[in-house]
């Protein structure tokens, strides 16, 4: 292992070549390339659902700045995941925040980071599932679609169905991504495409505006509250990329490929997200009128509002995309928030039955399972309580996001503070860049709080608070209790005295031979 600030701790034995162990903790190693690795990162976002479901709201927030909002959101992830890289050559583990959190700042900080990117997991995933079970219905029989018992059921069979695809392996998963992605991509460049023939050839529906450079004007927003309510919201669609990085110990060249597919992921995602924004405006404009953006009733789904006008007899294939979208975001999801968890089992984090791995396809079976169970629990007992609840566990999720994603920026720069400023380098990528990252994500996060917290903030409200905020908090702060009850459990101990994982210790991740595995705090 030639990576960067991992010494054995004092007490730690070396090395050692173990009969038929398997390398790091037991996962696939070097299933994945470059271009898996981006096609994951690029899946987990979920390009056609995210646009689909934020876009319309984006623009009821800050009208023509929409595409601008893109691009300002772009800066912080962008800047997030050149901590993720820098952290990742470093430490390639499957755990991602947590392991770096808690090398960082220790085991409390380090097991809630972990939380943060398990509960997005979790929260999301029954969006998705919805989602991915109301545009299967409206292929074949649009009164289904809007059966809640039906679409439910759906649902639940597509986190079924995925969660069985992610315990089967990761190269199964890859291949079917790859379609997957493909069908996505095809739908989006021929929806910018349309739009902009329609718009230029004036052949567009009344409303329709060519578009302007004024679009792209930072000072142009008219309130602080609908800029950071935008900011929140394009962060949302960006979510996603760092999949990949999840998945550093069953990637060729763990230490660079993940770092370099998550920055390519976010520069690709933004093309996407601001070249379709600006398509979407110009075709549908800005007014309030069938079509129009600024029709509060066409929020909701700006492609299936007008997917029979400007696809026509193809208009399926946009339902075909939305619903491709959220059923195959939905297996990416998975696969980090049962990595996470596995890495936090590894290292006495989380009881040790998470950590096991399946002998076959080398996958963390029983935390991949726990995963999409909790997911069809949560889902489904949403859905019971409200429809309501669940659109605001959505509108949370901008919350968890920015929480772990600051959190690892932060990380970032205390972890390699003692070589910050040793080159011109380490100054841009260890230290300006995620400190800003981490400050604008820290910054939309207060914000975001203060905003939530008003009774008007999302669709239901609980004792006199928005719901938005009900969730988005109190999902942070279960996990605070969570940390606490763990804690006093003996199995948990050697974490939380800063044994089984700190600063100094080796981790489990492959070595460049894969034939030895670390010890840590003595041994599994």
């Amino acid at each position: 292992m030639s990576t960067q600030g991992k010494h054995a701790a004092p007490g730690t034995p070396p090395a050692s070549p173990l009969p038929g162990a398997r390398a790091g903790k037991g996962l696939a190693a070097g299933t994945l390339g470059l271009w898996g690795s981006t096609v994951i990162g690029l899946a987990s976002t979920a390009p056609v659902y995210s646009l689909a479901a934020t876009l319309g709201f984006v623009v009821l927030a800050v009208g023509a700045q929409a595409p601008i909002a893109f691009v300002l959101a772009f800066i912080p992830m962008l800047l997030v995941a050149f901590a993720y890289r820098e952290l990742n050559n470093a430490v390639p583990d499957c755990g991602t925040t947590f392991t770096w959190s808690t090398k960082a700042f220790g085991p409390w900080v380090g097991w809630m980071g972990g939380w943060g990117v398990a509960i997005a997991g979790m929260v999301v995933l029954a969006n998705l599932a919805q989602i991915g079970g109301k545009y299967f219905w409206l292929l074949i029989n649009a009164d289904l679609a809007e059966n809640t018992a039906v679409v439910t059921a759906t649902g639940v069979v597509f986190i079924a169905l995925m969660t069985y695809i992610s315990y089967r392996g990761m190269e199964i998963g890859e291949r079917i991504q790859n379609v997957l992605l493909a069908i996505q991509y095809i739908a989006i460049v021929l929806f910018v495409v349309f739009a902009f023939v329609s718009v230029f050839t004036g052949t567009a529906p009344e409303g329709a505006t060519m578009p302007e450079w004024s679009w792209f004007n930072p000072f142009a927003f008219e309130s602080f509250s609908a800029f950071n309510q935008a900011i929140l919201l394009a962060l949302f669609i960006y979510w996603g990329w760092d999949t990949c990085l999840a998945l550093n110990e069953e990637t060729k060249n763990p230490e660079k490929t993940p770092g370099r597919a998550a920055v390519l992921s976010t520069v690709i995602l933004l093309v996407t997200y601001v070249g379709v924004a600006v398509a979407a405006m110009a075709y549908s404009g800005l007014g309030s009128g069938a079509l129009g953006l600024g029709n509060e009733a066409n929020a909701d789904d700006v492609f299936f509002v007008v997917k029979d006008a400007l696809f026509g007899p193809w208009a399926w294939l946009l339902v075909v995309a939305v619903m491709i979208s959220a059923v195959s975001s939905t297996q990416t999801t998975i696969l980090p928030t049962a990595r996470g968890t596995l890495a936090m089992a590894a290292y006495r984090a989380l009881p040790k039955r998470f950590a096991s791995v399946h002998p076959r396809y080398q996958t963390p079976g029983f935390a991949t399972f726990v995963m999409g169970s909790v997911a069809i629990v949560f889902y489904v007992g949403m859905t019971l309580i409200s429809e309501n609840i669940l659109e605001d566990t959505i509108l949370s999720l901008g919350l968890a996001i920015a929480f772990y994603y600051a959190i690892t920026s932060y990380a970032c720069v205390w972890y390699f503070r003692h070589d910050l400023f040793t080159s011109f380098r380490n100054a841009l990528f260890r230290f300006l860049f995620p400190l800003l990252g981490g400050l604008i994500l820290t910054g939309a996060f207060v914000f975001s709080v203060i905003d939530m917290s008003q009774p008007d903030y999302g669709y239901t409200v609980i004792l006199g608070i928005g719901g938005v905020f009900v969730v988005g908090v109190g999902s942070l702060a279960l996990g605070a209790v969570l940390m606490v009850v763990w804690a006093f459990f003996p199995g948990s101990k050697p974490f939380f005295r800063g044994e089984s994982l700190n600063r100094e210790t080796e981790v489990l991740v492959p070595d460049s031979d894969q034939v030895t595995i670390r010890s840590v705090d003595g041994g599994m």
